[in-house]
């Protein structure tokens, strides 16, 4: 069983060489790329768990690709920034870049498999904190137990049965998002995303929201 997909970028063979041997020792599955334009191909796939990165390289430096990625979303993915030439101010601008963490060349095995294994389990709490945050908001429940409460979650979950348009009136905080969502997680299209519009949003802004953009 492996352990994740990591991404070696560094343009000295041994470098890539000796790390991936390590990672693969310890059950990792491994890429190598030896400049940034091999990096962003491989980043580009989306199946990277962690990435490691050099920072002096000849074309693109690491610490200019990491800024590309984190200017382009933002980094889900954690990255380690590698270098034999390290100071603090570049640290600390990897680090404002969002670097996961900083090591330095030689390479030393202890030092390597901590890191990594610390990256790893960082981006596991994201992932589950995401799911988390994701189900909070897809679940929907009303408090109390009235008479009136339990008949119109009978109706909300008649309605769901039906794959028809449904329109919610009343007053603004009466609970028509929660009977909507009420309604969404109940029906056939529970998978699909929920999408709530303001109404006083524009009919441009309402459609980048619903279609994106490009």
């Amino acid at each position: 069983m492996t352990t994740g997909h990591v991404l070696v970028v560094d343009d000295e063979p041994d470098i890539r060489r000796l790390i991936q041997e390590i990672l693969e020792d310890e059950n990792f599955t491994v890429s190598t790329a030896e400049n940034a334009e091999q990096a962003r191909q491989s980043f580009k796939q989306g199946n990277i768990d962690l990435v490691l990165l050099d920072i002096w390289m000849p074309d693109t430096d690491g610490i200019s690709l990491l800024k590309e990625w984190s200017d382009n979303g933002g980094l889900t993915t954690p990255v380690i920034m590698m270098s034999g030439h390290g100071n603090i101010e570049t640290a600390v601008e990897a680090t404002r870049l969002g670097a996961y963490d900083f090591i330095e060349k030689p390479v030393s095995m202890g030092k390597l498999m901590i890191t990594v294994e610390r990256a790893m389990e960082s981006r596991k709490l994201l992932e589950e904190n995401i799911r988390l945050k994701q189900h909070l908001e897809d679940t929907v429940d009303f408090i109390g137990k009235s008479t009136v409460i339990e008949k119109l979650r009978q109706e909300a979950e008649q309605v769901a049965s039906h794959d028809t348009p449904v329109l919610l009136t009343g007053e603004a905080g009466s609970g028509n998002s929660a009977i909507a969502r009420l309604i969404h997680q109940n029906s056939m299209r529970k998978q699909d995303p929920f999408i709530e519009i303001s109404p006083t949003a524009s009919s441009e802004d309402a459609a980048v929201k619903i279609f994106g953009s490009e």
